[in-house]
């Protein structure tokens, strides 16, 4: 019998995602940072705060064209904290930021973080029925490079402020293709300014970016990623594998590195 496991996309082992909350203008400098390494983005956006110069928010328009090639995901329309709120407030602040930024953006948005970390077991039963299928914590795993357990209880493997570059350091050399890794960044662009150190994400885009054995995805890319091989169909026997998704699935079988065609089935 074959020895499969699952790969990400052209067979890399190793995924790298950041995570950046609010909007604030500084998302600019950081989005060029991210496009000059080839590094992926999701922005986690209040839509109720689109042009309030009080915040430190862009205005809806420019950020169309910004986050292209990154993902928008939700983070409730005005920033309450979630876990003290009845449920109908949590749904509206949910459903509404979700109807705003699809609006805008033109696609569907699953995706959040819980603004101010506030979120409970009732919270996370709710969420898939608004439509959310991920949310990301402020807790951390302090260096750790695995996925999740529970999506809508994603810790990050760090603060851009924890030990970033060791951190990225050891991530970049990690070379045990039997572990699927993954090394999830997350702060705000507006903490860059107010703590003077822009240098800190620039040498680490640099540091990870352009990486030929790193797949450089969105939050909700690696979701429906390893939620494609789950619904994969494997015999028995494990003869063959059927694909019911649209998408490609990556497979190691034998050590031989196996593209698994959207609607196909594959023999071993």
């Amino acid at each position: 019998m074959a020895k499969i496991y699952v790969t990400y996309p052209e067979g890399k082992f190793k995924a790298l995602t950041m995570s950046y909350d609010d909007g604030r203008k500084a998302d600019k400098r950081l989005v060029e940072i991210f496009n000059r390494n080839g590094i992926k983005g999701t922005f986690h956006i209040n839509s109720g705060f689109f042009g309030n110069t009080e915040y430190d928010r862009m205005e809806e328009a420019e950020c169309v064209e910004l986050y292209k090639g990154h993902e928008v995901s939700a983070h409730t329309l005005t920033h309450p904290t979630i876990a003290r709120c009845p449920k109908e407030m949590l749904v509206h602040e949910v459903m509404e930021d979700r109807k705003n930024l699809e609006r805008i953006f033109g696609y569907t948005i699953r995706g959040m973080s819980y603004p101010n970390g506030s979120y409970s077991p009732e919270i996370m039963k709710l969420l898939p029925q608004l439509g959310i299928e991920y949310s990301r914590v402020v807790e951390t795993t302090h260096g750790g490079f695995g996925l999740p357990h529970n999506w809508l209880e994603w810790k990050a493997t760090c603060h851009h402020k924890d030990n970033l570059m060791k951190h990225g350091e050891t991530f970049v050399s990690l070379h045990k293709k039997q572990y699927l890794y993954l090394m999830y960044v997350w702060g705000h662009s507006y903490e860059f300014d107010n703590d003077n150190n822009w240098n800190i994400i620039e040498e680490f885009c640099e540091l990870a970016g352009g990486r030929d054995d790193i797949w450089y995805a969105t939050n909700m890319e690696i979701v429906d990623y390893m939620k494609a091989y789950e619904r994969l169909r494997f015999s028995a026997g494990m003869e063959f594998v059927e694909n019911p998704n649209a998408t490609s699935v990556w497979l190691s079988v034998d050590g031989d590195i196996r593209e698994i065609p959207g609607g196909v089935t594959v023999r071993f």
